[in-house]
């Protein structure tokens, strides 16, 4: 099947209409977006929208062998005035297949918020599917489906219906998976392709016609990521973000419960309750066990306090313990934690406190910890793939 991506943006556009922020200030040329429209095999449109004639005639295709036209969004008719020798759009119930007298066959199936998704199966038997905006398919079953060649969806607004479709089988890592519905929530331009190639996803301009099936060269997940910065800069938030799309992941706390502080319990909880409800937390500084492991992807959060209770299991607060072995202790810990990354099949993130930079510690105690977590931050950054370092809720990637 070749698939040519008329709009890929969300209902509203990017940029959307007399909206004065960044985002859709920058959203131009390749990153300026059409609601998103999919013509496939030049006989069959999902979701008919304004100026859709033009954007075919632009990407060098033409509707004139359009036999179908089918609606995607939350509602009963479309949106514009349909062009003339199209056919009238329609939305497949859910759960009906529809076959077109081209060979092509469309199942309709059930969102979780409302819209319409569509599986296509083309003659040639590549399997495409089509996801409605702010949609997730609803009703999926473990081992109950088989993997798409190429998956059109939120990727950004529901990232979960990624892991929904990831915990199925549906999405597997031969799917190519192409972002849709793109709108001003995520920067354009490197920021967004930065975000989608962390979900194993991709996003392409307007006009672009792909061809399901065909391998296309998207970048690896990094399985070792480090995520460095200072307070509230968002580091927590971009750690989350990079796993997000997967299923099942094991939440490392590293912080403790620390009775009767309700300022921190105030912080974990924002923790807990912007957390995915698929996502398991275990509180533990005991890292070496889970990184032997095999199994979900981790996200430690993170090696600022584990390095606080390595330090105090050691002695090292106390100059006179530091000196007769905490020292040499606390390096073989760093060096069992660095060991146990470099060695683990399980993708993980973490994260950390960059600390550097700031006022030097009044205390030699204070002193030693900024000291020892620079080293820790840079044995750990050693082993991993991906390197990034959060200022004021922006990521440079440092490696």
């Amino acid at each position: 099947m070749e698939v040519t991506l008329l709009g890929t943006g969300a209902p509203a556009g990017l940029p959307r209409p007399d909206c004065p922020c960044a985002a859709c200030a920058r959203a131009v040329g390749e990153d300026a977006r059409a609601a998103a429209s999919v013509l496939v095999d030049g006989t069959l449109l999902l979701d008919l929208t304004p100026g859709v004639a033009f954007a075919a005639a632009r990407a060098g295709r033409s509707l004139t062998g359009v036999r179908q036209v089918l609606l995607s969004h939350p509602h009963d008719g479309p949106a514009v005035e349909v062009p003339a020798g199209l056919p009238q759009p329609v939305r497949v119930p859910d759960g009906r297949e529809l076959t077109l007298l081209t060979g092509h066959r469309v199942r309709a199936l059930a969102m979780d918020a409302g819209g319409t998704g569509y599986a296509v199966t083309g003659p040639d038997g590549q399997r495409l599917l089509y996801l409605p905006p702010g949609g997730a398919p609803a009703g999926l079953e473990n081992g109950g489906s088989e993997s798409y060649d190429m998956a059109l969806l939120d990727v950004v607004g529901r990232p979960d219906a990624l892991a929904r479709l990831r915990a199925v089988g549906a999405v597997g890592p031969a799917t190519d998976v192409v972002a849709v519905h793109l709108g001003h929530d995520v920067p354009p331009g490197p920021e967004s392709r930065r975000r989608l190639a962390a979900a194993g996803a991709r996003a392409v301009p307007d006009g672009t016609t792909l061809t399901v099936g065909v391998y296309e060269e998207v970048p690896d997940v990094p399985r070792r990521t480090l995520v460095l910065g200072g307070a509230r800069s968002g580091k927590s938030v971009e750690a989350e973000r990079r796993l997000e799309s997967f299923p099942d992941v094991l939440y490392v706390a590293t912080g403790g419960t620390r009775g009767g502080d309700t300022e921190w319990a105030a912080r974990v909880a924002v923790h807990r309750d912007r957390r995915p409800g698929s996502w398991r937390t275990t509180e533990t500084c005991d890292l070496v066990p889970l990184l032997a492991q095999d199994g979900p992807p981790l996200l430690v959060d993170c090696l600022s306090l584990w390095l606080t209770d390595a330090m105090d299991a050691v002695g090292a607060w106390d100059d006179t313990e530091w000196a007769s072995g905490g020292e040499k202790a606390l390096r073989e810990r760093v060096r069992e934690l660095t060991q146990g990354v470099r060695s683990t099949r399980r993708t993980v993130v973490a994260v950390s406190n960059e600390v550097g930079s700031g006022i030097v510690p009044a205390t030699a105690s204070g002193r030693r910890y900024r000291d020892e977590l620079g080293r820790l931050n840079a044995a750990f950054a050693a082993e991993c793939e991906q390197v990034v370092l959060v200022v004021a809720g922006q990521a440079l990637v440092l490696r």
